[in-house]
């Protein structure tokens, strides 16, 4: 009896769970449903449009408090840093079109007088805020520094709204034939 093997009897180990990874995890869902959620919020800007007016008054027209022919800037650029612009509608221009080139003594003297001109024919009519709507249209001649480069001249006059069309009219496109 002596040979006999003893019973090996095993340790009792107590058992511990380590929360350390289960922390980690818990603090990046936190934070990846807070990042998710302000993403998901709904972003909006304002929009220039014109006074609402009943279905029986429309014509057929947009009126807008100021006349939008004595706020609208045409801007054609096209080749060789070649800019034409007019005021109101070609149809109806305010002034001729005008050949002008970039840099603070051409288009941005235009932009800011005429950007500062309408804002206080606005404040006159006791509606701050309105200011001159640019349309800015690049042929497809014209090379991605000019657009640029009137981009940057809108900041530098403070022009809030603008737009880049990509339409030419047959009489645009003979302004810019015109050398």
């Amino acid at each position: 009896m002596e040979n006999l093997p003893k019973k090996v009897r095993s340790k009792k180990l107590s058992t511990r769970v380590d929360l350390t990874a289960m922390v980690s995890v818990s603090f990046l869902l936190i934070i990846f449903f807070m990042l998710v959620g302000e993403l998901s919020k709904p972003k909006f800007m304002a929009l220039s449009l014109p006074e609402k007016y009943s279905d029986d008054e429309w014509n057929g027209t947009t009126h807008c408090y100021m006349g939008v022919e004595n706020r609208i800037i045409t801007v054609l650029l096209d080749q060789n840093d070649k800019i034409v612009m007019y005021e109101g509608f070609l149809d109806f221009p305010e002034q001729s079109p005008k050949h002008v080139r970039f840099g603070k003594d051409e288009i941005r003297k235009e932009l800011i007088q005429k950007q500062s001109s309408v804002r206080e024919y606005s404040e006159k009519l006791g509606r701050p805020g309105g200011g001159v709507i640019v349309i800015i249209k690049p042929s497809k001649k014209c090379n991605f520094k000019n657009l640029v480069d009137i981009l940057d001249e809108m900041t530098i006059a403070k022009i809030d709204t603008y737009a880049i069309v990509n339409e030419f009219t047959t009489e645009e496109s003979k302004l810019l034939a015109v050398k």
